[in-house]
This record gives structure tokens, C-alpha cells and sequence, in this order.
């Protein structure tokens, strides 16, 4: 077999296995996966109804502030209605409010503020027909940064207050 004939069949070659390699019978992509996980028992993660990330998911478990302010803005009070809708909805639920700073600030001053914080939040829940019982309120002050960077956009994130499912009764 000369040179010419080798370089023949080894492209008659490649050229088979490319195709049989293209020629999978089973479709891919987005549509294909959701329904072979359905067909397999496989179940995407739904979101249990009551629970903590449906409250994050589908009601907002976090309001923000200004810069040293614990007055709620309009957006923060739609969160907090919604929030107090989940909790009448689910009478076991209780949670935490907890309030937080950027770093700007002493400890002592923060940890003040973000009681100031919490509370704003609570005391707007309880007006919206949520039992006082079912809520506590911790400040964590500016020891627990969602975004640690040093940044107007890090100290907007920080400056919060965030509702935390803390237990489920009957």
C-alpha cells in the first residue's frame, strides 16, 4: 500500500468516526434535561412552602437602609408586607429580625443602629397583624458583612436588616 492509499483510508477512517460520534439518537440541551429528570424520578429542588427559601425566594427575607438611617423606605415596607402575608399564611413560623451596618462606624455604634434596624422591622410587622411573640430581634452591628469590600455598592448590601426563620411549631 503506498503513502497515498494509507492517507486515503486514514481519512475514510476519521470521517466514520466523526460521524458515528455525531449520530447520538438522544437529543440534548435545556428542554431534553428537565424532561429526562422527570422521566428518571430525578426531581428538581422545589421549594418547600413555610420554609426559609421560600421566604427568600418568593417573599424577600431582607430590607435595606440608608446610610445611618433605620427609617423604612417604601421598597422596605412592600417587603415587609409581603413578609407579614407569609407569616399570617404560616401561623407555626416564627423568626429573627436581625439588624446590620457597614463598616463604617465604632462597634458599640453600630451594634445601636442595627438594634434600631431590627427593630424599625418588627415593630412594622407587628402593625401589619403579626403576633410580637413570634418575632425576636438580634443587632449584629458590623460583624456580619453580606459583601466584606470596602465599596459604596458593599456598604449598601450591608446596611440591613434580614428575617431568618428561626423554628416551626405545629
Amino acid at each position: 500500500m503506498n503513502v497515498k492509499s494509507s492517507m486515503k483510508l486514514a481519512g475514510a477512517v476519521a470521517i466514520m468516526a466523526l460521524a458515528a460520534a455525531c449520530s447520538s439518537t438522544k437529543a440534548t440541551g435545556p428542554d431534553v434535561a428537565a424532561t429526562d429528570n422527570a422521566n428518571s424520578g430525578v426531581t428538581t429542588s422545589a421549594v418547600t412552602p413555610g420554609s426559609q427559601e421560600d421566604l427568600e425566594q418568593n417573599v424577600g427575607n431582607r430590607v435595606f437602609f440608608g446610610y445611618d438611617q433605620y427609617s423604612l423606605s417604601a421598597q422596605a415596607q412592600a417587603t415587609l408586607q409581603r413578609q407579614a402575608d407569609f407569616l399570617k399564611q404560616y401561623a407555626g413560623v416564627n423568626i429573627q429580625v436581625s439588624g446590620n451596618c457597614d463598616e463604617r462606624g465604632t462597634r458599640e455604634y453600630n451594634l445601636a443602629l442595627g438594634a434600631r434596624r431590627a427593630e424599625a422591622a418588627r415593630a412594622y410587622l407587628v402593625s401589619m397583624g403579626v403576633d410580637s411573640s413570634r418575632i425576636t430581634t438580634v443587632s449584629y452591628g458590623k460583624e456580619r458583612p453580606i459583601d466584606p469590600r470596602s465599596t459604596e455598592d458593599a456598604w449598601s448590601l450591608n446596611r440591613n436588616a434580614t428575617s431568618t426563620i428561626v423554628n416551626v411549631g405545629a
